[in-house]
């Protein structure tokens, strides 16, 4: 079982951000599978589905940017995903505005989802995918 994470704001103002590009990955990534995004739980928006053979949850934390590894955190420890299995997609700002880049293991960087991820799992050993986005 793998546990995929988009960042992102919760309101409507947020919508099609550099902020939420983690949101609009997984949205994507949900109609491109099949998966609705239709169930609340752990104060967040998640779907779940068998992607290439693998069952996947995806979820769209609604605790806002800067408190996301709360849900993160809650996902883990319910379906006792190991860290391995955990995916965080995120803009960043410090790479090439639409380059992407897939990194296991590391700091959060200057991304406060990131540092909330870290802090909430006690580790830094999941994969992460960050999107490159403009700085303002």
């Amino acid at each position: 079982m793998y546990l995929i994470v988009g960042l992102g704001n919760p309101e409507e103002e947020y919508a099609n951000t550099r902020h939420n590009v983690g949101f609009d990955t997984i949205n994507e990534f949900a109609r491109n599978n099949g998966i609705d995004i239709n169930k609340t739980k752990y104060n967040s928006l998640h779907g779940q589905g068998i992607v290439n053979g693998e069952k996947v949850i995806i979820v769209k934390p609604q605790t806002y940017m800067n408190l996301s590894g709360i849900a993160v955190r809650s996902f883990r420890d319910f379906y006792k995903i190991p860290s391995d299995n955990i995916i965080i997609i995120h803009d960043d700002i410090d790479i090439k505005e639409g380059s992407i880049k897939l990194r296991k293991t590391g700091g959060a960087g200057t991304h406060n989802g990131m540092k909330s991820v870290v802090q909430e799992l006690g580790n830094k050993d999941f994969y992460r995918i960050r999107i490159g986005v403009r700085k303002s």
